[in-house]
């Protein structure tokens, strides 16, 4: 069976849709500095790396044998990865807003009628990246206010921190959260191709660790909002 994770880790590098820079690090919105930044958008380019994305879907589908009706894509970079799925599968579509519209329909679900809802369906949610989870998990919760069932969230990568664990654990049904690509594999794809050194290799591992505190325990303090 083919290593999509390895696969993704390998292409996310080389078209630099994965950022990584422990010496240097990436100020995030949230005000804290990360070694690492991702833009998945960077994969629709190539068509190579949507047949991947696609793929490794399909093998989580596969081998976690989840049924589902409809696949929701998430604002705004789930929806187009979620769309290209369904459209390949043949299935129903729809996409999930971070928050309703403020004006006309006030939708949060976009691809149903607004005074209609998901009438108990199987809803598979496709995420591109999970990081603290906050999104991530509001989303399928959106989906089931809409009177959709969610048991699966999926991404093309996770960073696998603590926080986003707690973000599902919150919901109150339990949803389960598989991804492509996580960030241990990132870290072997990283040494098979001698992309760093052992120390920043070593940085990297450690910003897994304690995420929220990486940055100030190597001189660079959060930057408040």
């Amino acid at each position: 069976m083919t290593n999509h994770g390895q696969e993704l880790a390998k292409a996310g590098l080389a078209i630099k849709a994965i950022k990584l820079n422990p010496d240097t690090p990436f100020l995030w919105a949230s005000g804290y500095h990360m070694p690492i930044y991702n833009d998945n958008r960077m994969f629709l380019f190539f068509p190579e790396h949507r047949e991947l994305i696609i793929e490794g879907f399909k093998d989580i589908i596969k081998i976690n044998n989840i049924k589902f009706d409809i696949i929701a894509g998430t604002s705004t970079a789930g929806i187009p990865h979620g769309a290209l799925l369904a459209d390949r599968l043949n299935v129903p579509f729809i996409y999930i807003r971070d928050k309703p519209k403020a004006h006309g329909l006030k939708n949060q679900i976009e691809g149903i009628d607004a005074e209609s809802d998901l009438k108990q369906k199987s809803v598979l949610v496709i995420e591109d990246l999970i990081s603290t989870g906050g999104s991530s998990a509001r989303a399928v919760q959106a989906v089931r206010d809409a009177n959709g069932i969610v048991n699966y969230c999926i991404s093309i990568f996770s960073y696998g921190l603590n926080k986003a664990a707690s973000a599902f654990n919150k919901l109150d049904i339990p949803c389960e959260t598989i991804s492509i690509l996580t960030y241990d594999v990132l870290l072997e794809a990283v040494k098979e191709i001698d992309y760093m050194s052992d120390a920043q290799i070593n940085l990297l591992k450690e910003w897994k660790d304690d995420p929220f505190e990486w940055g100030n325990k190597h001189g660079f303090s959060k930057i408040e909002k």
